[in-house]
């Protein structure tokens, strides 16, 4: 049986590190795709090899944790097929398209474990396309792997435990951390503090970062709201207000994010059903407990399924890798049934933490509404606010496909991953319906920007999206 199976791990953040562990466990050699470098994912991100910071320099707290994940996955490289800087931008009918510096090439597979982890949600305000506005991922990229600041003057702007987390890890470093503008209220914080005691050690940390910053003199700005960047060719200022009025921060860098959503572009065009998560307010792909999707020998785990964080990632990776032994009938059922059982525990109680943090920080209120015309909203293809309310009023467009498909909002090189959740926004403000009645945009290939391809062997695809059937 163990022959004729062919395991391939998309991801080698946590989740997929841990289901690769789980995986080789049971005597499979399974394949794992890594678009990065070296593996880690996004929260424990490798610098380069010749980098000479310390991972407690580079993980803070959560050193031990990465050194944990990262040595697993050392240990594992001669066992599995690992396969760093590789992009799989479709799959169809049990193959991935993938590419590999530029050259094109196809896996077969039989089972799929999806760990594609998240990216920065982003509520654009006007300006934020100017050079020197970052992600808050990619203000941490940036800090993490080629160990350097964005700015000279840096505010940090949205909300969500990013903020206070990425603000930390650049004033250690010795950035100049000038301002943090949290669109939560305190008061909402100290709300939902019985349900962030459900993992204490975590909450513990995030109160930390808030004291240290505040020690260390950095001004903190709870229900302040980003509305403006300013300057001639780069950032400058910035404009934000609260319940006092206006105010400015002279500043050369901003970094902005409204926590994150899941990367569920590839189980999107895997075929897999979506529901929407009330809890974070988006669409994900559904799954069990244990990770199965809707799809026969599809697993999700980590962040790409559902924002739990990177304990809850470790747990869901090796219970997404006991689900296929299980179903392949390759594990002792009683032995490994305590141990699934154990991490459902683990993930039910992380569960009630995610409730305490969507509580804790919340969206701009009305931030569709307040959003002007002017403000660009898909970068790629350079739609306003007001281009997406004149085509859902000239059109009658309810739906978000029907929108795209009218004015091409989320149809450039990032498929509505950067644009996609603040348009659902906008056309549910101006056409006065629920988030979950304008839908989600659908995934396309290929899921992230890829050159033309001229191998005759692969299907060619064009980096601009297909056009909705």
């Amino acid at each position: 049986m163990t022959q004729s199976l062919q395991a391939v791990i998309v991801g080698a953040g946590p989740a997929g590190i841990r289901a690769a562990q789980t995986l080789v466990a049971h005597g499979l050699r399974p394949i794992v795709i890594d678009e990065s470098a070296r593996w880690g994912g996004q929260i424990y991100r490798q610098a380069p090899r010749n980098f000479t910071r310390s991972s407690k320099k580079l993980y803070g707290f959560d050193a031990p944790k990465a050194d944990a994940v990262l040595s697993a996955m050392d240990a594992l490289l001669s066992k599995v097929d690992y396969r760093p800087n590789t992009l799989v931008w479709n799959a169809e009918g049990g193959q991935l398209d993938v590419l590999f510096e530029g050259s094109p090439s196809v896996i077969d597979y039989t089972d799929l474990i999806v760990a594609t982890g998240a990216t920065d949600r982003i509520l654009p305000f006007k300006g934020w396309t100017l050079p020197g506005v970052f992600s808050m991922g990619g203000a941490q990229v940036a800090l993490k792997f080629q160990g350097c600041a964005i700015g000279q003057k840096i505010v940090f702007a949205g909300t969500g435990p990013l903020l206070y987390l990425v603000a930390y890890q650049y004033a250690k470093a010795g950035a100049n951390v000038v301002a943090v503008i949290d669109s939560s209220h305190f008061s909402q914080q100290v709300k939902a503090v019985p349900a962030l005691l459900n993992q204490a050690m975590v909450f513990a940390k995030g109160v930390y970062y808030l004291a240290w910053l505040k020690a260390h003199g950095i001004a903190i700005h709870h229900g302040a709201t980003p509305i403006e960047v300013k300057g001639a060719q780069s950032v400058e200022k910035l404009i934000w207000r609260n319940a006092q009025g206006e105010h400015q921060i002279d500043c050369d860098a901003v970094a902005t994010g409204y926590g994150l959503r899941s990367e569920s572009q590839l189980a999107d065009i895997l075929g897999c059903k979506f529901v929407f998560s009330n809890a974070e307010n988006s669409w994900i792909p559904e799954k069990d407990l244990s990770g199965r999707s809707t799809l026969q020998h599809v697993y999700l785990a980590g962040d790409g399924a559902g924002i739990q964080g990177a304990d809850a990632a470790e747990w869901a990776g090796e219970l997404a890798g006991l689900a296929l032994i299980e179903d392949r009938q390759l594990k002792q059922h009683v032995k490994h049934s305590t141990r699934s059982q154990a991490l459902a525990g683990y993930l039910q109680k992380r569960m009630a933490f995610g409730h305490g943090l969507n509580m804790a920080f919340q969206d701009p209120p009305n931030w569709a509404r307040q959003t002007t015309d002017d403000t660009v909203i898909c970068r790629c293809e350079e739609i306003t606010a007001g281009d997406i309310r004149q085509t859902a009023q000239s059109t009658g467009a309810q739906d978000l496909n029907r929108l795209k498909a009218m004015c091409r909002v989320g149809m450039g090189r990032c498929q509505g991953r950067m644009c996609g959740p603040a348009a659902a926004e906008l056309l549910a403000d101006c056409t006065q319906q629920s988030i979950v009645k304008v839908g989600r945009l659908r995934g396309q290939a290929p899921i992230k920007p890829i050159p033309f391809l001229q191998n005759p062997t692969v299907k060619t695809m064009s980096c601009d999206a297909k056009e909705d059937k």
